[in-house]
C-alpha cells in the first residue's frame, strides 16, 4: 500500500530495491526524512546544479547530513538533449549507489524518460516494454504537453539507431541531437519538440 508521501512525491520503485523515482521532495524538513524512510542512498537529481535556489541547497544538505550521494544531470522535457547531457545522465547511473531516486520537478516526464533509459541500460533492449511503460498515464502522470511529446519516440530511435549496441555505447559513439530532430521530422513529429538544448536563462520554476 502507497504511503501520503508517495502518492503527494509521485513515489515509485523502477527497479525494487535498485532506483526509484520520484517527484521534488519540497521545504527543507521534507526532504531528508523522505529519503531516509525510503532506505535511498543516492539522488540522481535531474534538474541540474542550481547552488543559488533553495531547494537545491535543502536536498543538498539533506542528503548529506544523511551520507547520502547527490548527483546532477541536467534534463530539459522540451529540449533534445545533447549527446554531453546523455553521457552524464548514463555516468549518474554507474556512479550512484543503490537504491537510487530519479528526480526532477513533478516526477512526470523528464523523470520517466530517465527511468525508461536505466531499464534500458540495466537490462538491455529486451526492457523495451519495460522501459516503455515509464511513460504511462497512470501511475506516473506524464501527460506530456506539445513540445514534450519527443520523450516517448526517443525510445524507438535509439533503439532503431543503436541496432543492437548497448545504450551507452552508442550514446558514446553515435547519438548526436540532429539525427534525433531529423529522425523526427520524418516521422511526422517535427513539432513535438522545442529544439535542441541550449543552456537558457533559467528560471527556478522550470529547472
Amino acid at each position: 500500500m502507497r504511503s501520503i508521501g508517495d502518492i503527494l512525491y509521485n513515489f515509485h520503485w523502477v527497479m525494487p530495491g535498485e532506483a526509484s523515482r520520484a517527484a521534488q521532495a519540497w521545504g527543507p524538513r521534507g526532504v531528508g526524512p523522505f529519503l531516509e524512510k525510503r532506505g535511498i542512498k543516492a539522488v540522481i537529481n535531474l534538474r541540474g546544479r542550481n547552488d543559488d535556489l533553495s531547494w537545491w541547497k535543502n536536498e543538498t544538505a539533506a542528503a548529506g547530513a544523511r551520507g547520502i550521494a547527490h548527483l546532477d544531470a541536467m534534463l530539459d522535457s522540451r529540449k533534445l538533449p545533447t549527446k554531453a547531457m546523455l553521457i552524464r545522465l548514463i555516468q549518474c547511473f554507474d556512479e550512484a549507489p543503490k537504491p537510487f531516486m530519479l528526480k526532477c520537478s513533478g516526477g512526470q516526464d523528464r523523470t520517466s524518460f530517465a527511468s525508461a533509459l536505466y531499464l534500458i541500460h540495466a537490462k538491455g533492449w529486451q526492457a523495451y516494454d519495460l522501459a516503455a511503460a515509464q511513460y504511462a498515464r497512470f501511475p506516473y502522470l506524464h501527460f506530456p504537453k506539445k513540445h514534450q511529446r519527443w520523450l516517448r519516440p526517443f525510445l524507438d530511435f535509439a533503439r532503431e539507431e543503436a541496432r543492437g549496441m548497448t545504450l551507452s555505447s552508442w550514446i558514446t559513439n553515435h547519438y548526436e541531437p540532429a539525427s534525433l530532430k531529423a529522425w523526427l521530422a520524418a516521422h511526422g513529429m517535427e513539432n513535438f519538440h522545442g529544439g535542441i538544448f541550449t543552456v537558457p536563462t533559467r528560471s527556478p520554476y522550470q529547472w
